[in-house]
């Protein structure tokens, strides 16, 4: 597969430009490091061997600014989403960036699907809500950057269609982009030295990174796009690993009255208001406890009992974190989701049912029609 290096010195686990005068700067390694046949920089040093992570001086105009040279060169872009935050990880307006080129979109995190839910229902309710978005892809596909499954599928379709044209790997972050990367240079024999830094930490791909390809074309891992309205930016590592689901989702099934809550930890909650009783399918995180009350008793327990029987956030987090905001549904006929962006879903039917969903300030709740 060759290597990242260049003339111009480049950290193959972010992608950003080494320096060696400024410890607090972008791009800073210790002289001694530039010795080493692969370079990193400091920030990707501790990243991967600390689990440390540090701030990056980077806004989302710089992250744009590297995605606006998609559209004036002829290549294959590539979209990862996250299949279980498809909204909150969809990249706005992605025709502005790929001009005349082909898409493929490529659904991640297919191994925390309940075994019961058939991929090809899942990729074409992903061909429909991406019409909606106003992208017709080129193709498809469902795939697993963690476990591996159909990655070696997702490769041969990108070799397919690229048609020796250099291929841009795009999406918001924590989608798995590096970690997709790093499987198929695995599969290719590249060295532990060679792979992209990776993290649930949002942000780590900082500049693109720059992989050769047998023809001479590249593959380009692109810096993740930042969606603020997701709940991963209101949380530290530790309160991530309770949301971010690491393995099949188990559906938890309630049965619910009117004037009943639930509550997803301290992260979210729906108050039932009307219709007829009946079940609510949520699809969220093993990790996360859910809680049910009654509507009238859940502003009080929230204030009194967030950051311990509701958490995360964790108590040490919760005076910063936004207070929640509600809405007001009117589910139609037919079984719906109530999506919040980067912590799951919730399934009822409809029947004219009345619920109102409470979010942290700032994060997204919308309603699709239920995939499953």
């Amino acid at each position: 597969m060759g290597e990242f290096r260049r003339e111009e010195l480049i950290c193959s686990g972010c992608g950003v430009k080494i320096q060696t005068n400024n410890k607090e700067g972008l791009g800073y390694a210790p002289p001694s490091a530039l010795k080493r046949d692969v370079i990193i920089c400091q920030r990707c040093f501790r990243l991967k061997h600390y689990n440390d992570v540090q701030d990056v001086p980077l806004t989302d105009d710089d992250f744009l600014k590297i995605l606006t040279e998609l559209g004036q060169k002829e290549a294959l872009i590539v979209k990862i989403v996250d299949i279980f935050d498809f909204d909150g990880s969809w990249l706005p307006g992605l025709h502005r960036f790929s001009g005349k080129n082909p898409v493929l979109l490529i659904g991640n995190k297919a191994d925390l699907l309940p075994k019961s839910v058939k991929h090809s229902k899942v990729i074409q309710w992903m061909k429909k809500a991406a019409k909606e978005y106003g992208l017709k892809p080129a193709n498809v596909h469902l795939m697993s950057a963690k476990t591996g499954e159909a990655i070696m599928e997702v490769a041969n379709l990108i070799d397919q269609e690229r048609q020796g044209k250099d291929v841009y790997i795009v999406g918001c972050t924590n989608t798995g982009k590096s970690t997709f990367i790093n499987r198929v240079l695995k599969e290719f024999g590249a060295e532990d030295e060679m792979l992209i830094t990776t993290s649930n930490i949002p942000g780590t791909t900082l500049d693109m990174i720059d992989i050769p390809l047998d023809d001479g074309s590249f593959l380009y891992d692109t810096p993740g796009i930042i969606n603020h309205h997701q709940v991963a930016h209101l949380l530290d590592k530790n309160e991530l690993k309770m949301v971010s689901p690491s393995k099949e989702i188990k559906p938890k099934v309630f049965q619910l009255n009117p004037g009943q809550t639930l509550f997803f930890g301290g992260m979210g909650r729906v108050d039932f208001v009307s219709g007829e009783p009946q079940s609510l399918i949520v699809y969220i995180s093993n990790e996360l406890i859910i809680h049910r009350t009654k509507t009238e008793k859940a502003d009080s327990l929230y204030e009194n009992h967030l950051g311990e029987l509701l958490s995360p956030p964790f108590e040490k987090n919760k005076e910063e974190f936004p207070p929640l905001v509600g809405k007001d549904w009117k589910v139609p006929n037919g079984k719906m989701d109530l999506v919040f962006s980067g912590l799951g879903w919730v399934t009822i039917s409809g029947s004219g049912s009345s619920v109102r969903t409470h979010a942290p300030k700032g994060v997204a709740v919308s309603m699709r029609p239920a995939i499953f």
